[in-house]
């Protein structure tokens, strides 16, 4: 299978609307960088699906595909805190869970016991309710939507989730480091 596929090229114009996502929150754009995010969104469930259906999976866009996730969901958060739209500390941890992750895998490899990265129940989940409170911020930031018991709500749901997320990666990573 050619790396260069359908699937890929979409998960590279994913890729290409962090920066303009980030650019739409950075000017106060906010309604802009929802339908931004919708469509990375869509974007992301349309890539899967037409890899999975018509048998386009590629290795490059197993990398590539949760890159741009990651890409994206850091991106946002960063610029939600810089705006002050979400408090730092949930960016911090967004953005810390992810290079603890990615550092274990790394430090992994250099001590020659690679690590293979299986997303736990945990994690799934987590990114959802990432997915759903960045939309919900910039929903109610574009529209002017005021719920602030659902805010409150999903920030916490999010930095608890990123906690327990990480926590759970960071024990799989030691029992694996241990055997």
């Amino acid at each position: 299978m050619s790396s260069v596929s359908l699937p890929n090229a979409i998960t590279v114009v994913r890729i290409l609307l962090v920066p303009a996502v980030v650019w739409a929150i950075g000017v106060g754009e906010t309604q802009l960088a929802f339908w931004l995010f919708l469509a990375a969104g869509i974007s992301d469930g349309l890539d899967g699906f037409i890899a999975k259906r018509f048998h386009m999976q590629t290795e490059l866009g197993a990398y590539l595909d949760p890159l741009a996730d990651k890409a994206l969901l850091i991106s946002i958060y960063v610029a939600l805190a810089v705006v002050e739209l979400i408090p730092r500390w949930v960016a911090i941890a967004v953005v810390s869970r992810d290079v603890m992750i990615i550092g274990a895998v790394v430090l992994s490899l250099v001590m020659a016991k690679p690590v293979t990265i299986a997303p736990l129940l945990v994690s799934k989940v987590n990114t959802a309710a990432q997915i759903a409170f960045a939309a919900f911020v910039l929903a109610s930031s574009g529209f002017a939507i005021h719920l602030p018991q659902a805010f409150a709500l999903g920030l916490t749901a999010v930095g608890l989730l990123t906690g327990l997320s990480a926590a759970a990666y960071l024990a799989a990573w030691m029992r694996h480091m241990a055997s």
